[in-house]
């Protein structure tokens, strides 16, 4: 996937399926966003069982 320079998506794998986690963006918030992503990907976890 192609966003433009510096973007960033995060997801995850499920399988074969992969997860869009909704966040992203520049390299100025990326800890914050990797934190976020972590947790959206906890929370999807725990709710999918």
């Amino acid at each position: 996937m192609d966003f433009g320079p510096g973007y960033r998506v995060y997801y995850g794998r499920d399988g074969r399926n992969m997860i869009l986690l909704l966040g992203g963006g520049s390299k100025r918030r990326q800890n914050a966003d990797i934190a976020a992503a972590v947790t959206r990907w906890k929370r999807y976890k725990q709710t999918k069982r």
